[in-house]
């Protein structure tokens, strides 16, 4: 399936002038660096074709660059979707307005709405997905989209900690390095710098986590918690890996208030307890062991708190009786 998947897309490109990359809403630096990554190697190959990447703005991540507004008539138009399993979680695109759609993207299957699917489960990020996409086609890799593919990478396997980091992820960052002479220590000061405010918020995270008996840790912030030290729910979502390795615990969660959409952001995470299946019962969804939620309040959180405890529970007893 490789090389058809492969041309098929590349044949897509070359034959729009006019290019659309969305990706999901509440993006993280794997979405935003599969999209803005991929237009610079389009662009980077077809200096005459329009690419715009669409979607709203997120602060912490202006180091991507800036993002386009999408055009009022897309009817003519090739639409590209990176690291979205669904068409709910799309931001700023309607794939059934363009004239052909594709879709590039890492997590287990939702639904179909593109017109060409690449799916790939073991692929660490769609960061990934798009350096493989180059490197098997004619499309040419510029130094500026290696610098943001790297970044979305890294960033999706917490500098390569997680389990679906592969030998296929080595190699391509491998040839990524060599072929654009990537410099990518400097790189790791734009991800991982953090103000102030930001350690003394980490802080007040550690000092208030609830771990339950069953291995479940979780911590519910609420909009005054987020003014008191000057963050967003975006800020607390992002620290969720920061809580890895904790004894005794299987699986973790930060749950915040998003005052934008007025509901609550949950990032979930987990050490061997399947968290996805739970997630998507609350307007959510993901990986396995890495999955995302929103729901309404926190009365609804307490109901999600006591589904993944008891995964953890299942996961517990399972592992007592091997």
């Amino acid at each position: 399936m490789g090389n058809t998947i492969y041309r098929k897309i590349y044949n897509a490109i070359k034959k729009y002038d006019n290019i659309v990359i969305a990706r999901h809403v509440g993006p993280d630096p794997d979405a935003l660096g599969s999209s803005m990554g991929l237009k610079d190697i389009i662009q980077n190959t077809f200096p005459n074709k329009k690419v715009y990447v669409v979607g709203c703005s997120a602060a912490k991540f202006r180091y991507f660059g800036n993002l386009d507004k999408c055009p009022d008539d897309t009817s003519k138009m090739l639409l590209i979707v990176t690291d979205t399993p669904d068409k709910g979680r799309v931001d700023s695109a309607i794939p059934n307005e363009f004239a052909y759609s594709i879709k590039i993207d890492h997590h287990p299957f939702i639904e179909e709405f593109c017109d060409i699917e690449w799916i790939d489960e073991e692929a660490s990020s769609a960061s990934q997905m798009v350096m493989e996409l180059a490197f098997n086609t004619k499309l040419k890799m510029s130094k500026s989209a290696a610098e943001k593919l790297f970044i979305g990478l890294v960033a999706d396997t917490d500098r390569f900690l997680f389990s679906y980091t592969t030998p296929k992820t080595f190699d391509l960052i491998s040839k990524l390095i060599k072929e654009t002479k990537l410099d990518f220590t400097p790189l790791y000061k734009k991800l991982y710098m953090r103000p102030f405010k930001e350690i003394r918020f980490h802080g007040f995270l550690e000092d208030n986590l609830n771990i339950t008996k069953n291995g479940f840790a979780y911590i519910k912030i609420t909009e005054e918690i987020l003014e008191r030290y000057g963050v967003d729910a975006a800020t607390a979502g992002n620290m969720v890996n920061d809580f890895n390795y904790i004894e005794n615990v299987e699986a973790w969660a930060v749950f915040s208030y998003d005052r934008v959409n007025n509901n609550i952001r949950g990032s979930i995470r987990s050490r061997g307890p399947v968290i996805n299946e739970v997630a998507s019962k609350y307007n959510g969804g993901g990986h396995k062991f890495a999955s995302g939620v929103r729901v309404k309040d926190f009365d609804e959180v307490d109901k999600l708190i006591k589904d993944l405890d008891q995964v953890c529970l299942e996961y517990k007893d399972l592992d007592d009786n091997i």
